[in-house]
């Protein structure tokens, strides 16, 4: 067989083998697709994300398939976003805020270093929440700060309380910066200086910035009295503070394969720059190899429903991406404040009630009495004439034809009171009783 006999050979070999390389990528797009729940706003933006995500299938298989590695990888939400996407949506550390006059090291001094138990989940001992999502918001930090002041709060009180992402996010701004990134120092004495933090279910996250709402920053449900920063560097003093509570850490996050990281121990390649926050909840061994129990904040379909652990004693100071280098976690002896009191319903007769803050007004009658209520979304007011409309107590007058509420004046007359502008007449509210 001649030379260019071989090499046309070899070239169509190479041809069909990327056809059906291509072939299998697309289907496996596809379902994937399916799984994640993944559209896309034009064809020519699929066949761009097609192309991100063929290029992330190669570098998963080829890992996988070297068979040396403690870790795997797999096609996670996340394959369709190139490295530099992911980088700039998912991470959100800001290690240039720190101000070192705002940090006093500490040692936790109620467990020594030799009798440090050999294994710690804190998980088992239900101190962690559920793993939650930051979305392509930059407000890890908030995260891995929630999440050890729920645990330090379960330890203390016996009551595990999700708590919320978004208050700190909205109102913790004196040097945090909402989505661009955040320190957990500083968002553990916003709650000290706030006297408390509210609930994840009463102040829910949003994955962005709004206005911070003055009246859920009011609502302190769980308090913590200071925060410890463990030693830099001291692997050591950072599994004695994970033996007593989840401590939150700094690491380098932005590594590819963090991005498509699936199951067991990682061990890198990466840096020690750190850019993400986390909570470590534990740590173990397995086979001989020691590890952290990492929780993240990027939802349960990466890593391990969410988790991660990253190999810890590897004789580097710092850790693995820096883990030992930013640690700290909050404090606290105090008791929460009482859980007030839910809000007494307003009573309309025996069978019907309104919410605190509504009044009762009737929306339908027969021979005088009434038959069916409406609530109207005012505190103490006027109940109009025609059982539809409803006026704030301090503008008691109800001007059906001009759809306005006035204010009484005895001295007025009907004509003038009808040209005082007023506001608009306020419909009861919609569920009949």
């Amino acid at each position: 067989m001649s030379v260019t006999s071989i090499l046309l050979s070899l070239v169509l070999l190479f041809t069909l083998f990327s056809f059906s390389y291509s072939a299998n990528a697309s289907e496996l797009f596809e379902s994937w697709c399916k799984q994640h729940g993944k559209t896309y706003s034009s064809a020519e933006e699929k066949l761009y994300r097609f192309k991100v995500f063929e290029d992330n299938y190669a570098y998963v298989s080829q890992h996988n398939q070297m068979g040396n590695s403690s870790y795997m990888l797999s096609l996670n939400a996340f394959a369709d976003l190139t490295h530099h996407e992911f980088k700039a949506s998912r991470l959100g550390l800001s290690p240039a805020l720190l101000r070192f006059d705002h940090r006093t090291l500490q040692q936790p001094d109620d467990i020594r270093l030799e009798s440090l138990p050999s294994e710690v989940d804190w998980r088992e001992k239900g101190a962690v929440t559920q793993v939650k999502d930051q979305g392509s918001c930059g407000a890890c930090w908030s995260f891995s700060a929630t999440g050890a002041i729920e645990g330090i709060n379960k330890v203390v009180t016996g009551s595990l309380v999700s708590l919320s992402e978004q208050e700190l996010v909205d109102c913790d701004r004196t040097y945090n910066t909402g989505c661009e990134g955040g320190l957990m120092d500083y968002a553990y004495q916003f709650v000290i200086d706030n006297h408390g933090i509210d609930t994840e279910k009463d102040y829910p996250y949003q994955g962005r910035e709004r206005s911070c709402i003055k009246d859920k920053l009011n609502r302190h449900v769980v308090t913590i009295d200071g925060y410890t920063d463990v030693p830099p560097n001291d692997e050591k003093q950072l599994q004695k503070a994970v033996a007593t509570q989840p401590v939150s850490v700094g690491i380098c996050g932005s590594d590819r394969a963090f991005q498509l990281y699936s199951k067991g121990i990682f061990t890198g390649p990466c840096s020690t720059s750190l850019d993400h926050a986390v909570l470590i909840v534990g740590y173990d061994s397995e086979n001989g190899v020691d590890y952290w129990i990492v929780k993240n904040s990027w939802g349960t379909s990466w890593g391990m429903n969410g988790y991660i652990h990253i190999r810890r004693n590897t004789g580097n100071s710092q850790g693995l991406c820096g883990i030992n280098t930013l640690a700290s976690y909050p404090t606290k002896t105090s008791p929460n404040p009482p859980t007030p009191s839910p809000p007494s319903p307003v009573k309309c007769n025996i069978f019907t009630y309104c919410a605190q803050g509504e009044t009762c007004c009737c929306a339908r009658r027969f021979f005088g009495i009434c038959i069916s209520w409406k609530c109207c979304g005012l505190s103490s007011a006027v109940c109009c004439k025609d059982n539809r409309h409803c006026c704030p107590h301090d503008y008691p007058v109800c001007d059906i034809r001009r759809v306005q509420c006035l204010k009484r004046n005895v001295n007025m007359t009907r004509t003038r009171a009808r040209e005082i502008e007023g506001p608009f007449l306020k419909p009861k509210g919609w569920n009949s009783q």
